[in-house]
This record gives structure tokens, sequence and C-alpha cells, in this order.
């Protein structure tokens, strides 16, 4: 189950909003191998004083439009795996809220499958079998 969190300066539409949280499922399922309906998000905005970032950084260029996704996933993904990831979101997110790719930064957390616990007290990726997790 990768756990999202979308950081970005407050000001944005509800459409892109939705649009930017599809986009990241949607690059997660097709590059990651995340099953469709493991979708767990959490968008915060920010205040230009509570999100701050440096414009120039690695080749910069960044906006007001600057979002900041975190996924916090099971670890195993090849580095080809990732650098489709990152591609793939970067092209939805131009193609559906006319994003820069510059304003776009991922960082991908990784952990054990022992690490996730869904309720019940259980380690729930160990506890429960495969088949009903996938």
């Amino acid at each position: 189950m990768p756990l999202i969190t979308i950081d970005l300066l407050e000001g944005r539409s509800d459409d892109d909003l939705d649009a930017i949280a599809h986009s990241v499922h949607e690059a997660m399922v097709e590059t990651l191998d995340v099953p469709e309906h493991d979708r767990f998000q959490i968008i915060t905005e920010h205040a230009p004083r509570t999100l701050r970032f440096d414009r120039d950084y690695l080749r910069g260029g960044r906006t007001d439009a600057f979002v900041l996704v975190r996924v916090t996933l099971a670890a195993g993904r090849t580095t080809e795996a990732k650098r489709a990831f990152y591609a793939r979101l970067a092209d939805l997110l131009s193609h559906r809220v006319h994003l820069d790719t510059a304003d776009l930064a991922v960082t991908l957390v990784e952990n054990a499958r022992e690490d996730w616990s869904f309720g019940r007290g259980e380690v729930s990726y160990l506890d429960i079998p495969r088949e009903d997790w996938r």
C-alpha cells in the first residue's frame, strides 16, 4: 500500500486537485505494480509561509505551481520502474493540469511489508494472504 502525500500552495481548483491525485495513482498503477483499489492519499495545501522550496535547485525553474509528491511504499521496485513512474507522472500532470515538469518533485520512501498495519493489530501484508490484498 503506497501512502501518498501531495503538498502544494493553496489556491488550486477542486478539479485540479482531483486531476493531480488521480494522475499520481494512475502512474503508480501503470509503472509500479500498485493494485487499482490501493489508494490512500493526503493532499495538503499550504500558505506560502509553510511550503518553502528552492526555485533554482538542480536546474530549477520552479514557480508557485510547485507540487511535491511523497510516496511511501514497500521496497522492491527497480530503478527502471521508478524512472518510468517519474516520467509518466510528469507527462500526466503536464497534460491534465498544464504543470511545467520543472514544478514537480517526487520522492519515494521505501519500507518493508511488515511496516504496514490496516487494523486489528495485524501485520496486514504478512497475516493476510497475498491474493486477498492484490
